[in-house]
């Protein structure tokens, strides 16, 4: 029942438990027959018509447009202010389990935008937590079912999650189609805004990270373009940054330094810290790999990053993930003692959560630690630590990658079999 509907029964529910008829209630400012259509929920009253009723009901104009009391609201909004905190904080389970409870309170089921937040909020929590079939499930519902009073802007806010959702468990076809149906491409040009560049730079991930590297830079152009017409700093950053992954994934390390550069320097006047963490990171990363010869620079930057991610309310997944970063340009400056340090460190770390990718990397880069140590032993134990996780997760561009790290390093111990098995998972996950 719409929210209409529902004020329509509140109205005729208090009406005949105070013993009144619809004439009674409505003489002398209003007529029985309009009195009906509203309980009908045919017509739908002006605030100063319900505002009339509640005073003749007999009862708060909070209840009656919302179902519950201004109490009972003031419960449901702290609720929501709480979970949102926790999810913001990267306290992702603690997030997950209020979005939860505030969900099961029948409270909510008169207030659609109150009851989408949560939907939306729960959803983003249990992607943050690594249920990623759930996260969807819910996504959906807020796509197809769950949509009354829904604004564009929170329509966008749920494609985008859901284009990210299905990327990240490797149903690539379904992201582009959500992606590609939501910024209207086939039929027109989108009228870009803020969030639609933001989906537009998920979309762009999603056919750079399925290998469709002709079409991610032709859209990464096309973004640049719409995001320089806009001139918002918000869409500067996010089609400077996935630009700049697309210039990297094929090589052009070159061109993705000033569209990284530009990105950061934005993102430092106009941008929240975390966010600003995360793109000095990938600076880092781009910059140990480009410039080999600046690994100390690259280093003393994540060394920052980690700092300001510890200090600053970003997700748990943060920290190790930094870690691993930290680790790989100790280990290009030959501080593998220091290297194998903090790739435990993040091991640890994932280890208290369900990102599987992250507990991937943390085995990879601390089983490479191991094998440059000449810690031949230990560097299986983790390689194989790593194949285990890998035999689960999504066939992506970033799986391939994984498995071409295993080949090397079996490579690289001798254990030729191993290396050719793996060697011939990365080849399946990138379609050849």
């Amino acid at each position: 029942m719409t929210s209409q509907g529902l004020v329509g029964e509140r109205i005729k529910m208090i009406r005949r438990q105070r013993g009144l008829s619809q004439a009674q209630l409505a003489h002398p400012e209003l007529s029985d027959s309009y009195v009906s259509l509203i309980e009908s929920g045919k017509r739908t009253p002006t605030p100063a018509v319900l505002e009339l009723l509640a005073q003749k009901l007999d009862c708060s104009l909070t209840f009656l447009v919302n179902g519950v009391t201004a109490e009972q609201m003031e419960d449901l909004e702290l609720g929501l202010r709480f979970a949102r905190l926790a999810l913001e904080n990267g306290e992702v389970a603690e997030a997950r389990r209020r979005y939860a409870e505030l969900l099961e309170d029948n409270n909510l089921a008169g207030l659609a935008s109150l009851r989408q937040d949560a939907r939306y909020g729960y959803a983003l929590a249990v992607e943050a937590c690594g249920d990623l079939p759930e996260a969807i499930s819910v996504l959906n519902t807020l796509r197809e079912v769950d949509t009354e009073g829904q604004s564009p802007e929170r329509r966008t806010q749920i494609a985008l999650a859901l284009c990210r959702c299905h990327r990240n468990s490797g149903d690539f076809a379904t992201a582009v189609r959500i992606g590609e149906e939501t910024l209207g491409l086939a039929s027109a040009q989108p009228s870009w805004n803020d969030d639609l560049i933001e989906l537009g730079s998920t979309l762009l991930s999603v056919y750079y990270e399925r290998g469709d590297l002709l079409r991610a830079r032709q859209f990464a152009a096309e973004l640049l373009a719409a995001a320089e017409q806009l001139g918002t700093p918000r869409a500067i950053v996010a089609a400077c940054w996935n630009a700049a992954r697309t210039a990297e994934l094929v090589g052009a390390d070159e061109e993705a330094m000033p569209l990284m550069e530009r990105a950061m320097a934005i993102q430092s006047e106009n941008g929240e810290p975390r966010n600003l963490a995360r793109l000095r990171g990938a600076y880092a990363t781009l910059l140990l790999r480009a410039r080999p010869d600046e690994a100390l620079t690259a280093r003393d930057l994540l060394v920052r990053v980690l700092h300001g991610v510890k200090e600053s309310a970003a997700s748990r997944g943060e920290v190790p993930l930094t870690l691993l970063h930290l680790a790989r340009a100790e280990m290009a400056l030959g501080h593998l003692d220091e290297a194998a340090e903090h790739a435990q460190a993040a091991l640890d770390l994932a280890a208290e959560g369900t990102n599987r990718a992250v507990l991937t990397d943390a085995h990879l880069v601390l089983g490479q630690a191991h094998w440059m140590r000449h810690q031949d032993e230990d560097a299986t134990t983790e390689l194989n630590a790593a194949v285990r996780k890998l035999e689960d997760v999504p066939q992506t561009r970033k799986t391939a990658e994984n498995w071409l790290a295993v080949a090397e390093i079996h490579d690289r111990v001798g254990d030729r079999g191993r290396s050719i098995e793996a060697y011939h998972r990365a080849l399946a996950c990138a379609g050849l």
